[in-house]
C-alpha cells in the first residue's frame, strides 16, 4: 500500500494523543455499543469466512505480478467469484514502470445485476508489495511481503460479500473489483527517484478504461489493510474531499451496527491509494475505509510494507467491523 502525507500524523500525534490513548483503551477491550432500535437490514457477516479467503490468498506466496502466485491466486479470484454467481470480466494490459521495466496488469471485475442503472462499486487491491522496505534490516528490504493486511484483507471481505449477494441478492448494481499493481511504487531503498505516479497503476488503467464504456457509479468503498487488530478507519482526507456524503452514510452505519470504536469520528490523512484514480475519472464518488494510525512514524500499523504482514496480523473482529458496515450500506441502496 500506498503514500501517505506523514506530516498531518505529527501534527496529529501532538494535538490528539490523549484522544487515542483513550480510543485504543475502549478497543482493547472490544465493547461494541450497539444501537438497541436499530434494526440490521444486512444478512450476518462470516468473519470466519472472511478470514479463510484471506488465508487462502497468502497461502499462494507473495502475489507479485508476473510471478507464479499471482497467476494462481488470479485464476482463484475469478474463479470464486464465477462461483458466487458473478458476471466476471478481467482486464490484462502491459505497463511500462518507473524503471523502464514491462510489467503485466491484471484486473479482475465481478459485477451483479449488470443490467441495473444503479450501481455500488466495491474494491481492494489484490497484489502485494515486492519490496519490504520499510525493514529495519537493509538485507531483508528486497524481499517480498506477504500482504496478509495490505491487499489480502480487503479482497477477502469483499470475496464474503460477494458470497452473501449469490444467496441474498440487493436491489440495485453492483460491481466488485480487484485492482492489480496498486503497490509496486518506488522502494524507499532507491537513490535516485523517478517523478511520476507508480501507485496503483491498475486503478489507473481502470479509471481510463473501465470494463464498460462510460462507467459510473452512485459511489464507491474501497477496503484497504481492514484485517489487523485494533483497526481504526479514520476519515480519510481525500475520501471526505470526494465522497462526503459517503463517508457520512458508512461512519454513521458503523455506528449503528456497534462499530463505532472501529469507525471514530475523526479525520485522517490523505492517502494516494485506488479511490483516487476513480475520484480523478469521476467513475464514482469513493471513499477509503483503511486503517488509519495517529501514534506510528508512517500513519499506519508497524507491519506496513515488512515480512511481519503475515496472518498473525489478521483479526476477524476488524474483518468483520469493515465488512458488515458494507454490507448493511448497500443492502439499504434501493
Amino acid at each position: 500500500m500506498k503514500r501517505a502525507t506523514v506530516f498531518f500524523f505529527y501534527i496529529a500525534l501532538i494535538t490528539g494523543m490523549m484522544f487515542m490513548l483513550s480510543c485504543n483503551s475502549c478497543q482493547s477491550t472490544r465493547n461494541i455499543a450497539v444501537n438497541q432500535s436499530y434494526v440490521q437490514h444486512s444478512p450476518a457477516f462470516n468473519a470466519d469466512s472472511a478470514y479463510r479467503f484471506v488465508e487462502q490468498q497468502v497461502a499462494f506466496g507473495p502475489r507479485v505480478p508476473g510471478t507464479q502466485p499471482h497467476s494462481d491466486c488470479g485464476d482463484y479470484l475469478v474463479a470464486k467469484l464465477s462461483e458466487y454467481g458473478a458476471q466476471v470480466v478481467q482486464q490484462r494490459a502491459d505497463i511500462t514502470h518507473y524503471d523502464g521495466s514491462n510489467l503485466p496488469i491484471r484486473n479482475i471485475i465481478g459485477s451483479y445485476h449488470p443490467e441495473k442503472e444503479r450501481r455500488v462499486l466495491l474494491f481492494a487491491h489484490w497484489d502485494s508489495r515486492p519490496f519490504a522496505d520499510e525493514e529495519s534490516d537493509e538485507e531483508r528490504q528486497r524481499q517480498p511481503i506477504a500482504g496478509a493486511d495490505d491487499g489480502a484483507s480487503g479482497v477477502g471481505v469483499l470475496l464474503e460479500i460477494a458470497r452473501q449477494l449469490q444467496q441474498q441478492p440487493v436491489e440495485v448494481g453492483v460491481d466488485i473489483i480487484f485492482f492489480d499493481l496498486e503497490d509496486w511504487g518506488q522502494p524507499s531503498f532507491d537513490t535516485q527517484f523517478v517523478e511520476g505516479d507508480w501507485w496503483c497503476l491498475g486503478s489507473q488503467y481502470w479509471a481510463e478504461h473501465p470494463h464498460r464504456e462510460d462507467y459510473k457509479a452512485a459511489y464507491g468503498m474501497l477496503l484497504d489493510m481492514v484485517g489487523s487488530p485494533n483497526a481504526t478507519f479514520l476519515k480519510e482526507e481525500y475520501s471526505v474531499q470526494y465522497a462526503s456524503s459517503v463517508v457520512e452514510k458508512v461512519w454513521s452505519t458503523a455506528t449503528k451496527l456497534g462499530y463505532g470504536n472501529y469507525f471514530p469520528s475523526q479525520r485522517g490523512g490523505y492517502i494516494t491509494d485506488d479511490h483516487l484514480p476513480v475520484n480523478k475519472q469521476q467513475r464514482a464518488p469513493s471513499i477509503n475505509i483503511i486503517n488509519l494510525k495517529r501514534d506510528t512514524r508512517t500513519g499506519f500499523g508497524p507491519h506496513w510494507h515488512t515480512l511481519n504482514d503475515d496472518m498473525r496480523n489478521i483479526d476477524r473482529n476488524s474483518l468483520k467491523a469493515s465488512g458488515q458496515t458494507v454490507m448493511e450500506v448497500i443492502y439499504l441502496e434501493r
